[in-house]
């Protein structure tokens, strides 16, 4: 009997390296392994990316497939600030995504070129979380550090050259800097920054290889590297997302996303208009407040997180981290309606409701960028840590009117990465592997009728509030395609 042909697919997260060893012909996992990360917290969030490459290593290692793999690629977290030296050696550690120290720096960049204009040219208003900001907070904070850094790079970069020696990237990734676009790198945005182009990695064609692998990893030298890509790019690919697809991933934060076949454009932030990992578009809109702030009032109220009761007036505004879908960011969690009769599981429930409410409104935001609107048969396909929870999925089901699809696999963006590297060997696009492993197979859950006097009650409170300065802001698309008052 032939022995199969493995790709390995890593994702190396904010927390963890995860890696999957698949089967190119069937989909199939074969092994999995894990290796934590150390993140310093507070002000500062930082993690050493040695430590990354050490994760890497243990993680595919653990798959049990190290040397029988035919090919690997590498997906990681967005956004990341690595600087090395000319050695090839970090300057310090990197600055991830969700350090916000550059706020002042983003707030300089809109003034100098104008959300319009940002929008216009590479496709999102840039925040705190974007690389461009975090260089500039670099050369202000740290000169020196600035100084000794010969090169740039995102943290899927990073991993992918030291497994190959090719200072290379892809659109995807980069098309969450700040300083990429569509015809390549904005010079005169990096000029503002004060940042090399010579310093960063030249940005491969979809489906190129980055190189074969080198001695010193845990797999064999001289294997295929695919040229790997950010994380939500590679959940977008492990789910073999066609145009128009609406995903919701229930997390820490929400995202809200689909892919599109034109460029977003989107003056308010709200929709971050990233490229996705082949010749697509991938629209993205953010909530902060999603699993944790239920977690966080179902631990203030001393009950389980499936412990919801219905019925009730009383409703949430859950946007204890502030709030980026609505555009809120000195917002606190607030609650309306509350009566002597009215118990802790509505009140528990009122904050799952608040929770859906903004990343529904986000979706159908997410959505209009591309002019697509979504039959009322097409299921929403719902992915995240809260996937699995049954308020999460009745939450979901109750407010939208539709069904969802539950995927059987959890870990998405290694099984993307995973098809990226099948796709050198086979010669598909990646994500034409993606649908041939029927990777979105998983649970169908059915529609239930949607409860329009909590969302009309949702909209009410937050133009009541001020959140809300013209009706149509909140609007939520309902099962038949028509929008919400």
């Amino acid at each position: 009997m032939a022995h199969p042909r493995i790709v390995i697919g890593v994702d190396s997260s904010t927390q963890a390296t995860k890696a999957l060893a698949v089967d190119i012909d069937t989909g199939r996992i074969l092994g999995a392994g894990r290796a934590a990360h150390t993140v310093n917290t507070g002000a500062a969030r930082e993690s050493d990316p040695d430590r990354w490459w050490d994760a890497y290593c243990e993680a595919v290692a653990a798959t049990g497939y190290a040397d029988r793999a035919h090919a690997v690629a590498v997906a990681a977290q967005q956004h990341g600030l690595v600087t090395l030296d000319s050695a090839g050696n970090p300057v310090r550690p990197a600055v991830l995504w969700n350090d916000v120290r550059s706020a002042p720096q983003a707030r300089a960049m809109i003034d100098r070129f104008g959300a319009e204009r940002l929008a216009a040219r590479i496709g999102s208003v840039p925040t705190a979380s974007f690389t461009a900001t975090k260089w500039a907070w670099l050369r202000a904070a740290e000169p020196r550090n600035a100084d000794r850094t010969v090169a740039v790079r995102l943290p899927h970069d990073y991993l992918t050259e030291r497994l190959t020696g090719a200072a290379v990237t892809d659109r995807g990734d980069a098309s969450g800097t700040g300083w990429w676009n569509a015809d390549g790198y904005d010079h005169e945005i990096l000029d503002h920054i004060a940042l090399d182009p010579a310093a960063l990695p030249t940005v491969l064609s979809p489906g190129s290889p980055a190189g074969v692998t080198r001695s010193g990893g845990p797999t064999r030298a001289g294997i295929p590297v695919a040229a790997g890509t950010g994380d939500n790019m590679a959940a977008a690919l492990g789910l073999g997302l066609e145009p128009g697809v609406p995903v919701l991933s229930l997390g820490t934060s929400g995202t809200a996303y689909t892919v599109a076949r034109t460029r977003p454009n989107d003056p308010t932030g709200v929709i971050a208009g990233f490229a996705d990992a082949t010749d697509s578009w991938l629209p993205l809109a953010c909530t902060l407040n999603c699993t944790r702030a239920v977690d966080h009032v179902a631990g203030l109220l001393g009950r389980g997180r499936e412990d919801v009761e219905f019925g009730g007036s009383v409703t949430v505004l859950p946007y204890f981290d502030g709030e980026r879908t609505p555009n809120l960011p000195t917002a606190t969690g607030s609650i309306h309606g509350l009566r002597h009769d009215t118990t802790a599981g509505q009140l528990l429930q009122a904050t799952y409701d608040g929770a859906v409410f903004s990343l529904l409104t986000a979706l159908d935001r997410v959505l209009a960028c591309d002019g697509d609107t979504i039959t009322p048969s097409t299921p929403l396909l719902v992915i995240g840590g809260g996937a699995q929870g049954i308020a999460w999925q009745n939450t979901v089901r109750r407010l939208s009117g539709r069904p969802l699809l539950l995927p059987a696999t959890a870990e998405l963006v290694a099984l993307g990465a995973a098809a990226q590297a099948a796709s050198l060997l086979t010669g598909e696009r990646a994500d034409a592997v993606a649908r041939r492993w029927r990777t979105r197979h998983g649970t169908t859950l059915d529609p239930i009728p949607r409860d329009t006097a909590t969302v009309e009650r949702l909209a009410a409170t937050l133009r009541a509030s001020g959140a809300l300065p013209a009706p149509d802001r909140y609007q939520v698309r309902d099962a038949t395609g028509k929008m919400s008052e």
